[in-house]
């Protein structure tokens, strides 16, 4: 029997949106265990709005994957991609909120000194994104212009830079550039399909 494309994409869906989901689920069980326990760990402005951008960045995700519905031939191994991409974002949002904080001096001490992992994933979700672009077609990839091209190079560096140095003012800087970068997207989002 053959499954027709308008059959089979929101099945893939409903698998990255179970992925995404427990992603959000940890981020906003995070910050309400936040405002359940204020004392239970030192916050981190640093840590919060790595933890805003990481859900902005989840909800995105989801946004953009319905562009996904041209693809007219999908396999396993496409299947399999788009859930390895989601498990990344899934991923930055468990280490911004971990299990356990009590061996640490608070968020901003965990995230630091997990810092290597963090923008690890993050760069490699820079080089995921270009697939999944291209996965789309090339008229999709056209439309995002130079600038998006010139992001990864960009975010690979300053991924690296970020695994490289504790330093609080370059993480902060770093986060809001990312903030504002992220906010830049959604304008260009909502301006195309409006």
């Amino acid at each position: 029997m053959e499954t027709g494309v308008s059959e089979l994409f929101p099945h893939v869906r409903i698998v990255m949106g179970m992925v995404i989901g427990l992603g959000i689920t940890r981020l906003l069980s995070g910050y309400a265990g936040l405002i359940q326990h204020p004392g239970r760990a030192k916050l981190s402005l640093l840590h919060l709005l790595w933890g805003f951008s990481i859900l902005v960045e989840l909800v995105l995700f989801w946004w953009w994957e319905y562009e996904l519905y041209g693809v007219k031939d999908w396999s396993f191994g496409l299947f399999a991609f788009l859930i390895g991409y989601a498990v990344t974002l899934f991923l930055l949002a468990a280490l911004i909120f971990p299990d356990k904080i009590e061996e640490y001096d608070g968020y901003e001490d965990f995230f630091l000194k997990r810092r290597h992992w963090f923008f690890s994933i993050l760069g490699a979700t820079f080089l995921l994104d270009i697939v999944d672009t291209l996965l789309k077609g090339e008229p999709y990839f056209d439309t995002l212009g130079v600038g998006y091209l010139m992001q990864v190079p960009i975010g690979l560096a300053l991924c690296g830079i970020a695994i490289w140095t504790p330093n609080r003012r370059f993480q902060l800087a770093l986060v809001l550039i990312h903030l504002a970068y992220q906010v830049w997207w959604i304008g260009l989002l909502f301006r195309a399909h409006v």
